[in-house]
């Protein structure tokens, strides 16, 4: 088994390569620089430039699946320019990948593509499953709409199709946890807005077997990747700050002085969603990190 990953570099991308590689499968990454290669035993990477439709087709060679999870960060403001960014790296990326699979003689029978749950309206009550068609109306719910659009055009080449929905993913030195570590941390932490709203998350170890576990399996369709335990902002403040020993003694940070400092963007931890995690659970897979607790323990 030979897999081809786009955003390989990135904080799943690197961890996900590392496991395939314990696991026996070889790795073949795209990368928009020619000088970085870093080119080893079950590990070679391949020159693309997306905006401008060049692609190096010997990274497709002997490969039988593509795992999809380059895109532009959302956490930096979402200007107008910024915007299409978000959308085009995700979007333009996908597009490339399949004129060339559609163009080039080639083995591969999987794509697994990156996506969110922020799809899902935000709602404190809601439990929402794969089989929801509900939609937000907010940008973050257009890029997944677009993102699964582009995934799904892959299905016309026979090819099996996975969406990994993803939650808050937590990681030890990036994303969202050390942001909200930080300033618990100083003596300064608060939950944030109502702190009503849900946190979907997963621990980074979970959402990387979750992509191995569709690899291997030869999964198809969408899944919820997240803890089956979500926590609401308030309760995840609250458990770190205990874990530190750290009192919580600041009113709530209102959400219209999230909104001054972040602008839109600040849906990311003013909105959430209640997520259900059953459907990959069903398929056999067990996760490392159910509750909460033992996450915060482990990053800490």
């Amino acid at each position: 088994m030979k897999v081809l990953i786009t955003g390989a570099t990135g904080l799943i991308g690197t961890h996900l390569t590392k496991e395939c590689n314990r696991a026996g499968i070889a790795v073949n990454y795209l990368t928009t620089s020619k000088e970085k290669f870093e080119n080893k035993p079950n590990y070679n990477g391949y020159y693309w430039d997306p905006y401008n439709d060049e692609i190096d087709i010997n990274a497709f060679k002997d490969v039988t699946t593509i795992i999809h999870l380059v895109g532009a960060s959302i956490s930096k403001r979402w200007t107008k320019s910024y915007k299409k960014t978000i959308i085009e790296s995700r979007v333009k990326t996908a597009n490339l990948l399949y004129k060339t699979l559609q163009n080039t003689k080639n083995e591969v029978q999987h794509f697994i593509s990156a996506s969110g749950v922020s799809i899902y309206p935000n709602s404190e009550s809601r439990l929402y499953t794969e089989n929801d068609d509900a939609v937000d109306t907010t940008f973050l719910a257009e890029v997944v709409q677009k993102w699964e659009a582009a995934a799904d055009q892959f299905k016309d080449l026979d090819i099996r199709v996975a969406k990994v929905r993803t939650g808050v993913v937590l990681a030890e030195n990036e994303g969202a946890f050390p942001k909200l570590v930080k300033p618990i941390e100083k003596g300064f932490g608060a939950p944030l807005a109502s702190g009503k709203q849900w946190m979907s998350w997963i621990h980074l170890e979970d959402i990387v077997c979750i992509y191995l576990y569709i690899l291997k399996n030869g999964l198809q369709g969408v899944y919820n990747a997240t803890a089956p335990s979500p926590v609401t902002n308030e309760k995840m403040t609250k458990k770190v700050a205990s874990y530190l020993d750290k009192d919580l003694w600041l009113p709530n940070v209102p959400a219209f002085v999230l909104r001054l400092v972040l602008g839109e963007m600040a849906i990311l931890v003013t909105k959430g969603q209640l997520v259900s995690s059953k459907k990959i659970e069903e398929k056999g897979y067990k996760f490392r990190y159910v509750n909460v607790v033992p996450a915060i323990k482990d990053l800490l």
